[in-house]
């Protein structure tokens, strides 16, 4: 491999610090690894920078709208640049939650009920309207957040009919599509699933319970405020079916090297997938590194791996 590893970090969406975060946590743990790094933002001088010091490979860790969507990864495929990570098509399939959802329904994967609204149509039909058959059809408590975006941005638990409308403002700040889905209740799981060319597999399960019972934006990326335990505590069976439901996820959405299933599991024991993340967050407090260090892996090592096989397809 000639040329150093270009870690993408920053960018200009709502999650531009935890992705700077990643990016500065991941750069360390590929320089500890032996191999040359460099962190850059995403702006007007990234193509001439591609084109007058090509790098062996890049690193996409760009959360959220841009990062995610697959913009990125077109643009480096357009200049011919090996990355890590999933194409931009599935990308742009796997970011959009609802597109997301029926992709891994129609695989057989169990998924909450749940319908997707545009701003405008639900302004036209008249908000209080939609709303009443909202909580008519799939019934209280619910669950409301962006139809793209990640990081708990906009996402917001309803209990009540009268929590909904704020519910849905929360939701349209940070985007202009809302999913409402029934809140299925239980233990929020985080499975990775990594790609070094054998064949996806998961890795150790991580169980998650925030102190305020939502795993919100201030829970994620504060230091304290989740309780992470990992390998997770749940019958084997349990923790086999949370590590099948995240690479049956992975395959049917087409997504290479690594990838994160977001699952709940129900209080009978059911496994239900809720999204998937391309980018998943790698900082102090995300749940990715915690599975790594659980499987008796290394970081570095591990992206360095997914380096050298992006550099060879």
């Amino acid at each position: 491999m000639t040329g150093p590893v270009l870690v993408l970090a920053g960018g200009l969406s709502h999650e531009r610090d935890v992705s700077l975060r990643s990016g500065r946590r991941v750069a360390e743990a590929l320089r500890d690894a032996g191999l040359e790094v460099e962190v850059r933002d995403v702006d007007a001088t990234l193509l001439d920078r591609l084109a007058s010091d090509r790098p062996a490979c890049v690193v996409p860790l760009l959360h959220g709208e841009s990062g995610e969507d697959g913009a990125i990864r077109s643009v480096l495929e357009l200049v011919g640049v090996p990355y890590v990570g999933a194409r931009p098509d599935a990308c742009r399939v796997a970011f959009d939650k609802p597109v997301a959802k029926t992709v891994v329904g129609r695989a057989g994967i169990r998924t909450p009920a749940g319908f997707t609204l545009p701003a405008e149509t639900f302004r036209e039909l008249g908000a209080t309207a939609v709303m009443e058959r909202l909580v008519d059809s799939l019934g209280l408590p619910l669950f409301v957040k962006p139809a793209r975006g990640g990081s708990a941005l906009g996402a917001a638990l309803v209990r009540t009919a009268a929590d909904l409308p704020s519910a849905m403002v929360g939701a349209f700040a940070y985007g202009d599509t809302a999913l409402v889905e029934q809140f299925v209740a239980g233990t929020e799981v985080a499975v990775p699933v990594v790609d070094d060319g054998s064949g996806p597999r998961a890795l150790p399960v991580v169980s998650i319970t925030p102190d305020g019972g939502v795993y919100d934006y201030t829970a994620r990326y504060t230091a304290g405020s989740t309780e992470f335990q990992v390998p997770a505590k749940l019958d084997d069976a349990v923790a086999e079916e949370c590590a099948r439901v995240a690479v049956a996820a992975h395959t049917a959405l087409g997504l290479r090297d690594l990838s994160r299933s977001d699952l709940i599991v129900d209080d009978d024991g059911q496994v239900w997938f809720l999204e998937v993340n391309v980018a998943p967050g790698l900082t102090e407090t995300s749940t990715v590194p915690l599975s790594v260090q659980a499987a008796g892996l290394d970081l570095g090592e591990l992206v360095a791996e997914l380096v050298g096989g992006a550099t060879a397809r």
